[in-house]
C-alpha cells in the first residue's frame, strides 16, 4: 500500500511518500519519497493577513507537482493538511478552492491542537523507558506544538503562536513568552524525571551537526552552545561555515531559542530527535484510520 502525505506549514510545504508493508504482522513503512518546497507563506501571512499573488501561484504549483508525484508513485491514499500560515490567511479558503481546480488536492486546515495530535501519532515514546515523562516539541514556522506523555497517555496538548517566521518577522512579544512560560509551569510536571522529544526541520538539522549517533539525546547546555555560536553570526556566515541553505540558516537560530526556552521552563535538559515530522504523523494516521474501517 502507497500512502502520501502533504503538510503545508508557515516555512515549507512538503509531500512524503511511503510504502507500507507488512513485515511479521507489524506495518513497516518505508520512505518512498520526500519533497521539500520553501513556499514561506508565513512571511506573507503573518505580516499581511494574507497570502500574496506570488505565494498564492508558488501554493498552487507546488501542489500540481505533489499531484503528479502521488500519480507517479501510484499512491492510494493521501491526506493534505495547512497548518498556522493557512489558519490565518484571510484568502486560505479561495486558495485552497484554487488547488482543488487546479490540482484535484484537497487541503484541509488543521488547529494547532490536531497539528500536535500528528506529531504524537508517530507513538515514539511508546517505545522508550517508562521510567520517564516525555514532552513532544514540534516547532515550526508559525506555531510550536507541545504534548506532554507519561505512563502511555497524553496528558497535555497546546499550540502556540510562536514559530521561526514570526519570530523573524519579530511578531512574538514578551507577553507570547510569557503565557508559553507560564502553561509550561503548570501544566508540565511529573514525578518522573521529563525528556524532550523534538521535531521539525531545525532540530533534526541540529541534531545531524551534532554528530550524535541515532537514538541518543542532545543535551540543553549543547543547544545553548550551538544559539550563542549561531547568534553571534549573520545569516551569510551561517551559510558559509555550515554549509545552510538561507532558508534554514535565517529561522535555525529562532528554533533554537523556542527549544531553549521550553526545556529551560519544563526543567528537562535532555532531547531525543527520532527524525519525525507532522507529514510522519499523518502517513501513520491515515494508515491507522483504514486500519478502523476493515
Amino acid at each position: 500500500m502507497k500512502i502520501a502525505a502533504i503538510d503545508i506549514g508557515s516555512n515549507a510545504a512538503r509531500l512524503l511518500i511511503n510504502e507500507v508493508k507488512i513485515n511479521n504482522k507489524q506495518p513497516e513503512f518505508i520512505k518512498l519519497n520526500l519533497l521539500r518546497i520553501p513556499l514561506r507563506l508565513g512571511m506573507d501571512v503573518f505580516s499581511l493577513g494574507k497570502i500574496g499573488e506570488e505565494r498564492e501561484k508558488m501554493v498552487i504549483d507546488s501542489m500540481k507537482i505533489f499531484s503528479d508525484l502521488m500519480k507517479i508513485y501510484k499512491v492510494e491514499h493521501y491526506r493534505a493538511c495547512a497548518t498556522s500560515a493557512m489558519r490565518d490567511a484571510a484568502n486560505g479558503r479561495d486558495i485552497i478552492n484554487e488547488v482543488k481546480k487546479a490540482s484535484g488536492i484537497d487541503i484541509e486546515i488543521i488547529s494547532g491542537d490536531e497539528e500536535a495530535s500528528l506529531v504524537f501519532e508517530n507513538h515514539i515514546a511508546e517505545g522508550l523507558d517508562k521510567d520517564f515523562a516525555y514532552l513532544y516539541i514540534d516547532v515550526g514556522g508559525g506555531s510550536t506544538e507541545l504534548t506532554f506523555y507519561e505512563n502511555g497517555k497524553m496528558l497535555y496538548e497546546k499550540s502556540f503562536n510562536i514559530g521561526t517566521i514570526r519570530l523573524l518577522n519579530n511578531l512574538v512579544t514578551p507577553d507570547n513568552w510569557k503565557d508559553m512560560q507560564q502553561e509550561i509551569r503548570k501544566n508540565i510536571n511529573s514525578k518522573k524525571p521529563i525528556v524532550a522529544i523534538g521535531s521539525g526541520g531545525n532540530i533534526n538539522k541540529v541534531f545531524s551537526m551534532s554528530k550524535t549517533k541515532d537514538g541518543k539525546p542532545m543535551s540543553l547546555s549543547h543547544l545553548k552552545k550551538v544559539y550563542k555560536e549561531f547568534n553571534d553570526l549573520t545569516v551569510d556566515e551561517r551559510m558559509t561555515k555550515y554549509n545552510l541553505r538561507e532558508d534554514r540558516a535565517d529561522v535555525l537560530v529562532h528554533a533554537l531559542k523556542v527549544f531553549n526556552n521550553v526545556m529551560t521552563w519544563s526543567e528537562i535538559n535532555r532531547i531525543f530527535v527520532p527524525k519525525i515530522s507532522v507529514a510522519d504523523g499523518l502517513i501513520h494516521n491515515i494508515y491507522s484510520n483504514l486500519q478502523d474501517k476493515k
